[in-house]
């Protein structure tokens, strides 16, 4: 069913009376429990993503996800969409924190997402009422919730000078949680707020996912992503090394490596019953479900 068809159900706030300045009640799609914010990280960024920005969370994500870190982000263009979308297509838990009512997808382009973040196990929440428009004060107020639900801390990914970004790590540091920033270009004017949270030791620099789990756990230091398996026919290969980099669709796969879809059909299909893919919403990743 659409996100439309979820019930909005109602929390009162000391369900979240950790966050700073918790909110008096939260309206929420999906399934709050307890046990998906155990293990929860923020990634915050500018809604001008660039492809380094994507290539950075097409990277990190696939590894958080196996090692069952809930992905909380802002619902907003840019970063934010993409660590959503991501953790969807490899199967992973996301909480969306909207700076609007719940009843209203903002931006409306995320309206698909929307009901992929519930069907998989997701949160949409909101300490705004229903019919609440999405305002520009609204969203730094909310990323005090953002940083609040995350154990892991803040990762930002890409933010300007004046990002909004860097209110939430703010929020992160009033809070007592880690702040994490991946360096950027110095000539990248989208690197200028990471690089100087790095500089100015408010956080630490972010290379790879282990930088967030390895620290908080130990025991997931060694914790790798399927090897490739050794049985492997030359087509299967071309298909693996593709979904390596990204998830992607029958159609793509077939034309980016120039085969029929009908052939592609079935290597997917076959390589699925073998455990050595999944699909989810349209695309296939590596790994089982």
């Amino acid at each position: 069913m659409r996100w439309k068809d979820w019930p909005i159900k109602k929390l009162d706030g000391s369900f979240f009376k950790k966050i700073y300045k918790p909110p008096k009640v939260i309206y929420y799609r999906g399934n709050i429990n307890p046990k998906i914010f155990e293990k929860s990280l923020a990634i915050v960024g500018s809604r001008r993503m660039t492809r380094y920005g994507k290539e950075v969370i097409d990277r990190f994500i696939p590894e958080l996800v196996t090692n069952n870190v809930t992905i909380i982000s802002g619902f907003m263009y840019g970063v934010d969409t993409q660590a959503h979308k991501k953790t969807v297509e490899y199967g992973g838990i996301t909480v969306a924190v909207f700076g609007s009512g719940i009843n209203i997808c903002y931006p409306p382009e995320n309206d698909k997402l929307y009901t992929c973040i519930l069907e998989k196990g997701g949160v949409v929440l909101s300490e705004y009422e229903p019919d609440s428009k999405p305002q520009l004060w609204r969203y730094p107020q909310r990323n005090r919730i953002v940083a609040g639900l995350a154990s892991l801390g803040v990762l930002v990914i890409e933010a300007g000078e004046k990002s909004g970004s860097l209110i939430t790590a703010e929020y992160a540091q009033k809070q007592g949680k880690k702040i994490y920033a991946v360096p950027g270009p110095i000539t990248s004017s989208l690197s200028t707020g990471t690089n100087l949270l790095i500089k100015n030791g408010i956080a630490k620099i972010a290379t790879e996912a282990r930088d967030m789990i390895g620290s908080k756990n130990p025991k997931l230091k060694n914790s790798k992503l399927p090897s490739k398996p050794s049985n492997l026919n030359d087509k299967e290969k071309k298909i693996y090394t593709a979904l390596n980099l990204e998830p992607l669709s029958a159609d793509e796969i077939a034309r980016n490596l120039n085969l029929d879809i009908s052939e592609v059909s079935t290597i997917l299909s076959l390589m699925s019953l073998r455990g050595i893919l999944t699909e989810s919403v349209g695309k296939f990743y590596l790994g089982k479900n």
